[in-house]
């Protein structure tokens, strides 16, 4: 390579700073032990044990939460769930930054939610974060794709396999790759109270 030429990305210049995950090192490897047997390996109807499990390392949760064994966590204390919300099979809450859910919302199985980023134009590729927000009753099925800095509306759904980059508005069916506002939720009911 070119002397002077600046490189685009020089992994050894990789560093993340003292606060940028919440807790120390070492609490955070004590949670990710204990996500991995303790959490992971409990019977599926044991949703008080892990709703204990995710406050003792400082997540906020709500009544009646359901969250299943292979769900993930990766930093508990960056994550607030609403009452009576369901948290599906092999869903990830990649949390370095904050992730805020809801009540009543669903999510189904095998959703990624990612907070995290690069800053791509800095040859230390920094590493960065964006808060996720999720309004109340609202239905995210299977497989899909959150970026950083989304706010998913009250009551949206969002179809099978969408990868959501921008914010979706209040009561729509929204899908696609980018995911699209489609349709309203009540589309029909509306319709129908007016005849």
């Amino acid at each position: 390579m070119a002397e002077g030429i600046r490189k685009y990305q020089d992994l050894t210049k990789f560093k993340v700073s003292k606060s940028f995950r919440g807790k120390s090192k070492l609490v955070t490897q004590i949670w990710w032990i204990v996500e991995k047997t303790l959490f992971a390996m409990s019977p599926q109807f044991f949703y008080g044990w892990r709703r204990f499990l995710l406050r003792l390392f400082g997540a906020k949760i709500g009544k009646n939460v359901l969250i299943r064994p292979t769900a993930k966590f990766t930093y508990p204390w960056k994550v607030e769930i609403g009452d009576n919300t369901w948290i599906g099979e092999q869903t990830i809450l990649y949390s370095l930054g904050k992730i805020k859910i809801g009540n009543n919302v669903a999510i189904a199985h095998g959703v990624y939610f990612n907070t995290g980023l690069h800053d791509y134009t800095k040859e230390e590729f920094t590493i960065l974060s964006k808060e996720i927000i999720v309004k109340d009753e609202s239905w995210i099925t299977n497989d899909v794709y959150i970026a950083p800095g989304v706010c998913i509306g009250k009551g949206v759904v969002i179809g099978a396999r969408s990868s959501v980059y921008k914010n979706m508005p209040d009561g729509w069916v929204c899908y696609g790759n980018p995911a699209k506002p489609i349709k309203k939720r009540l589309e029909k009911e509306y319709n129908n109270n007016r005849n």
